[in-house]
């Protein structure tokens, strides 16, 4: 069988990010020749022996006990989204297998009636591989129609990377696109066998520098909540915070919501874009739920 890639890289750069002083270690000599720890370090660390950690980060096809992974992960200081990571980069344990996804994931119409009652917040709901699964007005007002797009570009991280617009939106642009590269590798590495993720990443890689540097990085990152710095072509500077809430009975989707911060410049700003959001003509709606024509908003440069 083919050697685990992903979880080689992955445990050799969480590896060499760790300075021995950080974790206790003494640092034997001034010249190293690794960045960070070395394997037998880690190991150490881990209650393991330098062996067995040298053929789990090699990729070798062994079967850590979540107790060994567990040891591992804190050797490495991972965070919670990094643990997660490596857990699902070694595999299912042995004997369960490992959940297929459905192909076409959809949101319940009460989620979307759950979803329209918001006027005050803009709220979308995210899928696999951060597609776009639903939108309500002030979101599309906020950012941009998802819907009214194909259905295979209807995913924020796509928009964020390759579309202009989101680069002027985003006052803090590279940050914003790292933590997406980030979090589309933490999805990845939950459904390894997805083709479509397989295929997205495969077209950012071949139209985006900035990704294809992020990706080698093996980064990975869970949003829950947060603030983004935005310049919106209409309304100007303002400041939003949102949260991130799990959709129960749901397969890898979450619900954000977005609201202004507590500034009143932000406020201000938020106001007047739901004023003029309220004003812009609604597309009309297929019955499943996309529209026809965008709803669009006049990007200035």
């Amino acid at each position: 069988m083919a050697r685990n890639v992903e979880l080689s890289e992955f445990l050799r750069r969480s590896r060499a990010r760790i300075s021995p002083e950080s974790a206790g270690l003494p640092e034997r000599g001034a010249y190293r020749r690794v960045p960070g720890l070395r394997r037998e370090e880690v190991a150490q660390l881990a209650g393991v022996s330098t062996d067995y950690y040298t053929r789990l980060e090699q990729g070798r096809q062994i079967s850590p006990s979540a107790a060994v992974l567990e040891a591992v992960a804190a050797a490495l200081r991972l965070d919670s989204a990094e643990r997660a990571h490596l857990f699902d980069l070694v595999g299912p344990n042995p004997g369960r297998a490992r959940r297929s996804a459905p192909t076409v994931q959809r949101v319940r119409p009460g989620v979307r009636r759950f979803l329209d009652s918001f006027t005050d917040q803009a709220g979308f709901v995210l899928g696999r591989r951060t597609d776009v699964l639903a939108t309500n007005h002030l979101a599309r007002a906020l950012m941009t129609d998802f819907d009214a797009m194909p259905a295979r570009e209807r995913n924020l991280t796509r928009w964020i990377l390759l579309d202009e617009d989101a680069r002027a939106l985003y006052s803090d642009w590279e940050q914003v696109a790292a933590e997406m590269t980030a979090i589309l590798r933490l999805d990845a590495g939950r459904h390894p066998d997805d083709t479509r993720t397989a295929e997205l990443v495969g077209e950012l890689a071949m139209k985006s520098e900035h990704f294809r540097r992020w990706w080698a990085d093996h980064h990975v990152f869970d949003r829950t909540h947060g603030h983004k710095c935005l310049h919106h072509p209409v309304v100007g500077d303002l400041v939003i915070d949102y949260q991130a809430f799990t959709a129960l009975g749901e397969t890898d989707q979450t619900l954000f919501l977005y609201l202004p911060a507590q500034d009143q410049a932000s406020r201000d700003a938020w106001k007047l874009l739901a004023s003029w959001s309220a004003q812009a003509p609604a597309a009309p709606r297929e019955r499943d739920g996309h529209s026809r024509a965008p709803l669009r908003t006049p990007h200035t440069r």
